[in-house]
């Protein structure tokens, strides 16, 4: 997943979209990024998807990206193929933002600003995007 061998933040990555595709994470430099991890058999999807989904509507102009990268590494909650994912997120809940290929979430590389648990409700860190936008 690295492209360097010392990263020291999240635009040093170059990572595979859903269809395969690589993407360098540069692309995403003077952006505010929720980095995300989504499992389409996780109790709690119905309600974050739909709530990435509004925060990434409200936000969306103002700089603001998702990057929500399926992993089945956490109690195999992902079984579906990555093109399966994207289907199930833009038809279902009407995603726009960047659905990535599976990975292994374990790595701690890059700064983060926030760690949240999987039962965090993303509405609930609407605080934290607005600061981070400068609009808090």
């Amino acid at each position: 997943m690295a492209s360097q061998s010392s990263p020291q933040s999240v635009h040093d990555f170059t990572v595979k979209d859903a269809m395969g595709n690589d993407v360098d994470l540069s692309i995403y430099k003077g952006k505010v990024l929720m980095i995300v991890n989504v499992a389409s058999n996780c109790g709690a999807n119905g309600i974050n998807f739909t709530e990435l989904t509004q925060l990434y509507e409200k936000y969306k102009n103002q700089g603001f990206e998702i990057l929500a990268f399926p992993c089945t590494q956490l109690g195999f909650q992902e079984p579906g193929s990555s093109e399966e994912i994207v289907e199930l997120a833009r038809t279902r809940f009407k995603a726009e933002y960047t659905i990535f290929d599976k990975v292994e979430v374990n790595d701690r590389d890059g700064r983060v600003v926030e760690r949240h648990t999987p039962l965090t409700s993303p509405i609930s860190v609407e605080y934290d995007v607005k600061k981070l936008l400068g609009i808090a």
